[in-house]
């Protein structure tokens, strides 16, 4: 299995900053994408930010130029760094990774268990 470990959530004032990282162990071949969604109450879950192995990053139009992610690929880790946060940042963050354990197996999705982000004055 592939396990993920979350760590970095907390809460803050708006316009502060947090970083989130997470760690990718267990039986993994390779991570084709690693990123990072969230979870508003009451709302569906959203994609915050991804990037691929080739560090192709991809971010929500509402975090761009405020949320920086980046990936370890040797250590299996992503982290996100966000930054000017606002009331609407507020959420479950989940760590996402779509790996293969095996050279000849299919692509999986994995999640973390979620790390409160709050934001709050």
């Amino acid at each position: 299995q592939v396990q993920l470990m979350e760590s970095g959530g907390g809460s803050v004032q708006p316009g502060g900053s947090l970083r989130l990282s997470c760690a990718a162990s267990g039986s993994i071949y390779n991570i084709n994408v690693m990123g990072w969604y969230r979870q508003a109450p009451g709302k569906q879950r959203e994609l915050v930010s991804t990037i691929t192995d080739d560090s192709s990053a991809n971010y929500a139009d509402s975090v761009k130029g405020r949320f920086t992610i980046s990936r370890d690929n040797a250590n299996n880790t992503v982290d996100l760094q966000m930054n000017s946060l606002k009331f609407e940042d507020t959420a479950v963050y989940y760590c996402y990774v779509r790996a293969r354990r095996f050279r000849f197996m299919n692509y999986s999705n994995y999640w973390g268990q979620g790390t409160q982000v709050t934001i709050s004055s």
